[in-house]
């Protein structure tokens, strides 16, 4: 199925999130391309089912996705073709001023790291911020999922570096915090 993506991305500060987690699920994923702007990625979800991305340059905040369901077999095998590290992550739905933030918390190479991201419907859309939200990292390579799996992991620095709002993008400092 065909979507675009629009999505913001934070550092966590802390973990007051939790108490608003509605769901969780945990993720496998890794990347089978390299060198381009485009990706493909699988990734096996509660190692019950599995899904192939295909992901093209972004356009700003947006991003055109292809993702499809395949057997979980079919994952595994894909995972063992990784282009670097298969990525571990548990991801937490979390209810906030009536939109949903996906929080990651990753393990393996990535133990301690919690990135929030935002799924939004257009580029002008400005959801409350929570207060757990730490700095921004839209944008910011070193925390992009494909980056994590393909190259170094990030010092562990940067994965507590969840202060305050980043200036990434001039229109996120026009919006609200809860």
């Amino acid at each position: 199925m065909k979507t675009i993506e629009i999505e913001r991305k934070f550092l966590v500060r802390n973990n007051t999130w939790r108490a608003d987690a509605i769901a969780s699920h945990a993720f496998q994923q890794a990347y089978l391309s390299h060198g381009s702007k485009n990706t493909v990625r699988v990734r096996i979800i509660d190692g019950l089912s599995a899904r192939l991305a295909v992901k093209f340059g972004r356009r700003g905040l947006k991003r055109e996705e292809y993702e499809y369901e395949i057997p979980v077999a079919e994952a595994q095998e894909l995972l063992r073709h990784a282009n670097g590290r298969v990525l571990e992550k548990r991801r937490y739905d979390v209810s906030h001023k009536g939109r949903i933030w996906e929080v990651d918390v990753f393990g393996g190479a990535y133990q301690g790291l919690t990135i929030a991201e935002i799924e939004m419907s257009t580029e002008d859309d400005k959801p409350v911020l929570p207060r757990w939200l730490g700095r921004e990292v839209t944008g910011d390579k070193r925390f992009s999922n494909r980056t994590m799996a393909t190259h170094s992991f990030v010092s562990p620095a940067l994965t507590h570096a969840a202060t305050g709002i980043g200036t990434n993008h001039a229109r996120s400092s026009s919006w609200s915090r809860d």
